[in-house]
Formats: structure tokens, C-alpha cells, sequence
């Protein structure tokens, strides 16, 4: 998740310079670049909550329950919100896909 934060921001930085300079980014070969780059943190994003999913299985259904109280909800709520937000970036992905497509 580390990654889609850096991701992110690095294309919030090129948004801002994109309206502060007025200029338009439908390039194809930029879009291109977004393209893959939202393409590969939304699978490395999904991936990650699929795996912090299944050790939240394991916790529960497999050792039975977790000894640490608080901290095993915590834990669940994590795994949700991993979930919860690879939707945007799906989205996202889907977005680029169709400027892609229509430039």
C-alpha cells in the first residue's frame, strides 16, 4: 500500500503542475504510463488485501480464535478498508483505460 500511496501523490503533484501551467496530459504515451502504472499498484493492492485477508481466516476460523481482543478487530477492520479502497483504484484503472480508448 506503500506504493499506491507514493503512486498517488506523485500523480496529485502532476495534476497541480498541470493546472497551474494550463496544460493538458492526453498525451497518449502519458496516459499509457498512467495506464499501467494504476493497472499494477490496483493488482499489487488487491493482492495485498487478498493476503492480509487470509491470515485474518487463519486467526479466526483455523486457530480458532484470537488471543489479542481489540487488536484482532483492529485487524479486521484493516483487512476492510484494504478492500474498501482497492474500489477507487480500480476505478481509476478503469478510467485510464477508457481516456486511453477515446484519445
Amino acid at each position: 500500500m506503500g506504493l499506491q500511496t507514493i503512486w498517488s501523490f506523485v500523480l496529485a503533484l502532476l495534476d497541480a503542475y498541470a493546472v497551474v501551467r494550463k496544460k493538458v496530459l492526453h498525451n497518449p504515451v502519458l496516459v499509457s504510463l498512467y495506464l499501467v502504472g494504476d493497472w499494477v499498484t490496483a493488482t499489487l493492492s488487491l493482492a495485498a488485501a487478498c493476503s492480509s485477508a487470509g491470515i485474518t481466516v487463519l486467526y479466526f476460523n483455523d486457530l480458532g480464535h484470537c488471543h489479542f481482543g481489540k487488536e484482532c478487530r483492529k485487524y479486521q477492520i484493516s483487512v476492510a478498508c484494504a478492500f474498501l479502497s482497492w474500489i477507487p483504484i480500480s476505478i481509476s484503472s478503469l478510467i485510464m483505460l477508457w481516456l486511453l480508448a477515446a484519445g
